[in-house]
């Protein structure tokens, strides 16, 4: 018998049959791979166990440095909760109010001892005090003045209140290490005011009424009014007292990471064009000499504060 040459069709089924073959095994050979790989990177990770994708898990460390104190870095602490801004309006003038009730309960207690200090700074500054008698041009001169005196007693009160007050409004954002900084500058606030009365008046009054007499004894005889002469006694001792909260500001300023040191000694002169300009616009002086004083102690104060900064390395 005759074999018979196989036809097309025979030929085809058998091609298909040896093609199939081979890309079964490659299947079967690509499932192995992908177990391989999985395993490779099982063994490859070190702490052990391997996730679906083959990378490493996040280090737990992460998160438990991201804490610091009771919050996380980059945001605020825990105890700091969003509140709608009329209800810190109205937090703001509350303690606002009272920082203002607590200056005027300070002027009404002081105001019994203000005749006192009245001619306690007449006769420490008015040349020839004995001579130059105060005189009054209205009815209400004596007590107006004061009342003026007595708030100044309420102005060196008023300032530490001001800074606590600050504080209380601010505490929820505060770290405990910027709470503690921030009520360490409360009675700061006090001693730093204290000091400025006492510079007014030990330093800059008594050359600003020796430089007034000079000014003006070859021309008129100077009649001291004491509304006049108190109201720039008594500005000029407050203003003191406000321009040495300079430094407590600063160090607060930088505490808190609103400015460094480095910024503020790049912006130095345009602080010291606002601090001529706040002396002037506020002049009480029409010489010019008590705004000169003014800008020449804020300036002091700030390079002051900067250079000590940079001396401590802060």
């Amino acid at each position: 018998m005759v074999d018979q040459p196989a036809s097309a069709d025979d030929e085809e089924i058998d091609t298909d049959a040896e093609s199939d073959r081979p890309i079964q095994d490659l299947e079967s050979d690509d499932a192995e791979s992908v177990e391989d790989s999985a395993d490779s990177n099982a063994e490859a990770k070190p702490d052990g166990g391997a996730t679906q994708s083959g990378l490493p898990e996040e280090s737990d460390d992460t998160t438990e440095s991201a804490t610091i104190d009771d919050g996380a870095v980059g945001m605020g602490p825990e105890s700091d909760q969003e509140m709608p801004l009329a209800d810190h309006i109205e937090e703001m003038m509350r303690r606002l109010g009272i920082v203002f009730l607590v200056a005027g309960v300070v002027t009404v207690v002081a105001y019994p001892l203000a005749d006192q200090t009245i001619n306690f700074l007449w006769s420490s500054h008015i040349p020839e005090a004995d001579f130059n008698r105060p005189r009054l041009y209205g009815p209400l001169e004596f007590i107006l003045t004061k009342l003026k005196v007595a708030g100044l007693a309420g102005v060196l009160i008023g300032l530490p209140v001001f800074v606590y007050q600050t504080y209380r409004f601010m505490r929820p954002g505060l770290y405990p290490q910027e709470r503690r900084y921030y009520l360490a500058s409360v009675p700061m606030s006090l001693v730093l005011g204290v000091f400025g009365v006492l510079f007014s008046h030990f330093l800059v009054l008594p050359f600003i009424f020796s430089y007034f007499t000079t000014y003006t004894e070859d021309a008129a005889v100077i009649a001291f009014g004491l509304q006049e002469t108190f109201s720039l006694i008594l500005v000029m001792m407050a203003w003191m007292a406000l321009i040495f909260q300079i430094p407590l500001f600063i160090m607060l300023a930088i505490m808190m990471g609103l400015v460094t040191r480095r910024w503020l000694e790049d912006k130095r002169l345009i602080f010291w064009g606002v601090f001529l300009g706040i002396a002037f616009i506020t002049g009480f002086d029409p010489t010019g000499m008590a705004p000169i004083i003014i800008t020449i102690t804020m300036v002091a104060l700030f390079e002051g504060t900067l250079l000590l900064l940079r001396w401590t390395g802060r």
